[in-house]
């Protein structure tokens, strides 16, 4: 079973708006709520796929219990650690053409104890064990490293900055930034798809496994020591791109945990998130969206494309 953890969860509130005009009375088409997080996200794409998967997060105050009951209505199987700070709510405001402009809360500040207690609820013989999204207030930018070092299964990571760094120098078994994220852990720009390949294969010589770059519009790339794999799919009419590389990676370990290899898995987390790019909100794609997508993949890219800005 895929276990993820989400150790800053959220209530995500999607708002549809015709055209969004900064310091003017912005009237709404629509919204919808979802759960929310990254690792929440990861998991309801594979339960919704019928992937065994679990979900461990934070719950705390009354957005806490709005959480929980949406986790519920959503069939998402998760064990909840009770906080005393308030569960937070991200708003992403988005426009008919797909641009998305988000809003996102820092979060609770986390006691020792109730990181401690997250930790402890990551179950020991979970075979793989994602670790996905921001740390909230009160926790070190080490967790995740520290998550790494002791847990016996494979570990996968997908968060950004400081806890980023941290966690690549414990080793993990695959990351999976976007390309911004990449870029910011490199401390340089990545225009084209060689400066992505030389900076995932520095990230693998330093002990990462595997490196699984979302790149947008651009696809995904595939990086290991021994092969780079590059894919991407066109949406048509894309609705909202938020949570679309949580979809990303649920397709890939879902491949993975069913014994597929790089390629395969990687075609199937650009289908999966092609898939969720064409739903409202944060919505997640089931099999009829996936099938409907197609996808591109190469196994020898050209490294001198230049990615889109």
């Amino acid at each position: 079973m895929i276990v993820t953890l989400t150790p800053n969860p959220s209530i995500d509130r999607t708002v549809l708006v015709e055209d969004l005009l900064p310091g003017e009375v912005n009237r709404a088409s629509s919204s919808r709520i979802d759960p929310g997080g990254k690792g929440v996200n990861v998991v309801r794409a594979l339960v919704r796929n019928s992937h065994p998967a679990r979900a461990v997060l934070p719950l705390g105050g009354p957005d806490g219990e709005l959480l929980k009951r949406l986790l519920d209505d959503s069939g998402v199987p998760f064990d909840a650690v009770p906080v005393a700070g308030t569960t937070r709510t991200n708003i992403a405001i988005v426009d008919p053409a797909g641009n998305t402009t988000k809003i996102n809360e820092p979060g609770p500040s986390l006691t020792g104890d109730e990181t401690q207690a997250m930790l402890d609820a990551v179950p020991g013989d979970a075979e793989l064990v994602a670790l996905c999204g921001s740390l909230p207030r009160g926790v070190d930018e080490s967790f995740f490293a520290k998550v790494i070092r002791h847990h016996p299964g494979r570990v996968v990571v997908d968060t950004s900055g400081a806890a980023l760094a941290t966690a690549v120098a414990a080793k993990p078994w695959l990351i999976k930034p976007n390309r911004e994220e990449l870029a910011e852990l490199a401390g340089r720009k990545l225009p084209a798809l060689r400066d992505v390949v030389d900076t995932a294969r520095k990230l693998i010589s330093s002990g990462v496994g595997i490196v699984v770059v979302s790149l947008g519009a651009d696809g995904a790339l595939w990086v290991d020591s021994e092969m780079v794999h590059h894919a991407r799919a066109t949406v048509e009419g894309p609705r909202s791109t938020v949570g679309a590389g949580d979809c990303l990676l649920a397709g890939v370990l879902s491949a993975l945990v069913e014994g597929h290899g790089p390629a395969t898995a990687l075609e199937h987390g650009v289908a999966w998130g092609a898939a969720a790019v064409s739903l409202p909100g944060s919505a997640v794609p089931g099999p009829a969206e996936i099938d409907a997508v197609r996808v591109t993949s190469i196994s020898t890219p050209d490294l001198d494309t230049r990615l889109s800005s």
